[in-house]
């Protein structure tokens, strides 16, 4: 179950999913279409460590190979190397540029660093990363020759003087040949011997220094050089497009989960059970149409989802009072514009055919509807039944609504004060009479929220039903119903949730006639098209208004527009015109089509009923 919930939510959001992921997919493709595309070189270096003095190396020499690693990682993007880089190859931006478009990595366990350059010329960039390193490994000699540069200094500059000294020594024993004196030539002889000596002393410890430069300075050797890639590292269309669109579908379940959550409309049987503590009866989908007439789906399309929707409504009805049978019934909601008219009409229309007596009775004095269902003037009603003389008939009153078994007794005019004229003993007398005349009374009254005329009629009646509209109604709203009609001593009998979407609830499982259903699909569009149509000029069966028969020409049995004689079609059989009394009192036309259909439900038909006339 939370799984087909969650399933529901994703589907009822589902145009958010793909409108974001679009958006998102859509605008970070354009953006990456027209960034400049940057291109990446790479050249791999190989840090040559000094070896160190002990043959087996220990930890704190592979520390320190690593930490001479990172070392040379900084100093490969320091100003000097990068001034030097700009200047040998003449770059058209300042080292700190080019500096963001260095990156150094050391590989870890090895002695290796790589070296990557971005650049919108590829060209460019092998030659920038290629400079690098070129200049990096000469200033690092440079650097290292400093250790032992005055050592050798020094060694260079005795070996000099030595050798300056061995030259003139030499000098002076070559002028005393020929000259006898033995002592100076051995003294010089000496001189020279120990001169000689000295310089092969100084000549090796230049030697030995030289011997240390090599051993100690650290080397830095290019293994792989950059070469130009012609292939863009970014912008990655492709994959920008898709983490963008991933991006935006991710934003949009957030959204959706974070609007479900602070949402406080009813969507579904379980938002009804938690806030009204009552269960959901039906579910009734959405009806197509414009005019109100156009609402009695019962009527227009009996095989129709949203009438076995009616129908399923109609039967829990009956095995919820199975033990007590349900005479009245009070529609209502908490609001206006939910749909309680809508349903209160087909309820009845469902009602009546299943074989038991309806009237459906119009009781929201203020803002009446369902005579606009049955196309019908609102003259005549409910208020000028409470004021008729008792002498006058109900049926005068009410009009027919195209089913056999279904009466409907609109509001009639709008009264001054319609609260006072609900709760008085007058429409009590009212609805005592109606329960006499009918099998089941369904009541269509005013919103609970919004004024106090429901209350005392789910007082008298035997159930209450509330209509809730789906996606639209508050929880609190609901919940403020519940509350008034429970502090009023009326439990609920159970809530209807109205205009159901597909996605809300899993309404396409709900309510299929297969015959139906087939008999429906196997016609075409085009002929429904005309059939709805001819129907709407057609009009419906049983339409005849309220309207004195003076006025509107049918009891006299003309045609206003024509004034040939015609019939009353009343539930498929025709009732000829009869005169404007019965009983000596002045009637409508359609209160003797009401007349003649109670009698007719008594066992009498038409022709039985002039008889006896």
């Amino acid at each position: 179950m939370i799984l087909q919930r969650y399933l529901t939510l994703f589907w009822r959001w589902l145009w958010l999913m793909l409108l974001m992921t679009l958006l998102a997919g859509g605008a970070a493709y354009l953006v990456s279409n027209r960034m400049t595309p940057v291109y990446e070189a790479s050249t791999t270096l190989l840090i040559n460590q000094a070896p160190a003095s002990s043959a087996s190396p220990d930890y704190n020499a592979v520390l320190t190979a690593e930490r001479l690693a990172r070392t040379y990682a900084e100093l490969l993007i320091k100003r000097p190397v990068l001034e030097e880089v700009v200047r040998e190859l003449s770059l058209p931006f300042a080292p700190s540029m080019l500096a963001e478009r260095i990156r150094v990595r050391p590989i870890r366990d090895t002695q290796l660093i790589v070296v990557t350059v971005e650049d919108i010329d590829p060209q460019r960039a092998a030659d920038i990363a290629n400079h690098i390193v070129a200049v990096f490994s000469e200033q690092n000699r440079e650097l290292q020759s400093e250790r032992f540069a005055e050592s050798k200094r020094s060694l260079a500059g005795e070996i000099a003087k030595l050798q300056s000294d061995i030259d003139t020594t030499q000098a002076e024993l070559a002028a005393l040949r020929g000259i006898d004196d033995p002592v100076r030539r051995a003294r010089l002889e000496e001189a020279l011997v120990q001169y000689r000596s000295s310089y092969a002393t100084v000549l090796r410890s230049l030697e030995e220094v030289r011997l240390a430069e090599a051993q100690l300075t650290n080397s830095v050797n290019v293994v792989e050089s950059a070469a130009p890639v012609y292939t863009p590292v970014r912008p990655q269309i492709a994959t920008n497009t898709g983490m963008a669109a991933v991006a935006g579908l991710l934003l949009a379940i957030g959204v959706a989960l974070l609007i479900e959550y602070l949402s406080d409309r009813v969507n579904s049987a379980e938002d009804v059970a938690t806030t009204a503590r009552v269960g959901m009866l039906a579910a009734i989908g959405r009806i197509d149409g414009a005019e109100p007439s156009d609402k009695l789906v019962m009527l227009k399309d009996p095989f129709s989802q949203v009438a076995e929707a009616y129908q399923m409504l109609r039967v829990k009805l009956e095995i919820a009072r199975f033990e007590k049978p349900l005479h009245t019934l009070l529609v209502t909601s908490s609001n206006p514009g939910e749909g309680k008219s809508t349903t209160a009409a087909n309820l009845a229309l469902a009602i009546a055919r299943s074989g038991k007596r309806v009237i459906l009775v119009d009781t929201d004095l203020r803002r009446p509807s369902l005579h606009r269902f049955f196309r019908h003037a609102n003259l005549r009603g409910v208020t000028t039944a409470l004021v008729r003389d008792p002498s006058d008939s109900l049926y005068n009153h009410m009009i027919a609504a195209g089913e056999e078994n279904l009466l409907v007794l609109p509001s009639g005019p709008v009264p001054s004060d319609p609260a006072v004229m609900v709760s008085s003993k007058r429409m009590l007398d009212l609805i005592d009479e109606l329960k006499r005349i009918a099998d089941v009374v369904v009541f269509d009254s005013p919103p609970i929220l919004a004024v106090a005329d429901a209350m005392p009629l789910a007082h008298v009646c035997d159930a209450t039903l509330l209509v809730v509209l789906a996606g639209v109604t508050r929880t609190s709203q609901l919940r403020r119903a519940c509350d008034q009609l429970l502090q009023a001593g009326v439990e609920p009998q159970g809530v209807v949730l109205n205009r159901v979407t597909r996605e809300q609830v899993g309404y396409e499982h709900y309510y299929y006639y297969y015959g139906g259903e087939r008999k429906r699909s196997s016609r075409s569009a085009l002929s429904r098209l005309f059939k709805r149509r001819r129907r709407r000029q057609s009009g419906m069966p049983g339409m005849v208004d309220t309207v004195d028969a003076g006025v509107t020409g049918i009891a006299s049995g003309t045609r206003p527009d024509r004034g040939a004689p015609i019939d009353i079609v009343m539930d498929g059989f025709y009732a000829t015109p009869t005169p404007e009394t019965i009983d000596r009192h002045p009637v409508s036309a359609g209160a003797v089509v009401a007349t003649r259909t109670d009698e007719r439900r008594n066992g009498m038909t038409p022709h039985q009923m002039n008889q006896t006339k």
